[in-house]
Parts: C-alpha cells; structure tokens; sequence
C-alpha cells in the first residue's frame, strides 16, 4: 500500500512522535518536541488542523507491533521531518489548551 503514496502522501507511526520510546524504538522527533502516548484522534486532530487530509489505516509499526494497531496517511506538504515536528509540535498545543 505504501508504494502508491510515494512522493504524494507520508505515512506516520505514533511511535515516530512518542517521548517514552527512544529513536532505537522509533521516535524520530527530539524529545522536547515529542509526545507523552499520542492518541489517534490527536494525531488525526492535528493533522487535520494543519490541513494536511488525515486518513487512518489499520497496520501495525514493526518494531513495537504490540503497542500500536493504527498509521495515519497524510499529503506531502514538506519533509517527513518537518511535517512530524509540526504534528508533534500541534499536539503539545491542543494538549496546553485543554488544561
């Protein structure tokens, strides 16, 4: 499936934004920016606030296949990077504005 995504869509792991796990794990975000247990609908939340069309597949990110049962598809606007600390960085917003 993700060869049809090639150049126009970026597929993302939770584990790709989650502080607890270290980048052996998964994580490619520093720590400062990522995120304590992501959930799916903040993910998809954040994704679809920085307009970026958010869909969710059901698969599982090999390295800890028991932790997360979901990837959330969105457009190629910019690197996978830049767009995983802009997720990550959405998330920490929408999470300060709750409290």
């Amino acid at each position: 499936m993700s060869r049809e995504y090639r150049g126009k869509k970026i597929v993302i792991y939770p584990s790709y934004i989650d502080s607890l796990l270290s980048r052996k794990m998964g994580r490619r975000v520093s720590r400062e920016i990522a995120v304590r247990n992501p959930t799916l609908e903040e993910i998809v939340k954040a994704a679809e606030e920085l307009r970026l069309n958010p869909f969710v597949e059901e698969a599982r990110y090999p390295r800890i296949w028991w932790k997360y049962k979901y990837r959330i598809v969105v457009d190629k606007v910019a690197s996978k990077q830049k767009i995983l600390e802009l997720i990550a960085k959405k998330i920490g917003e929408i999470r300060r504005k709750r409290k």
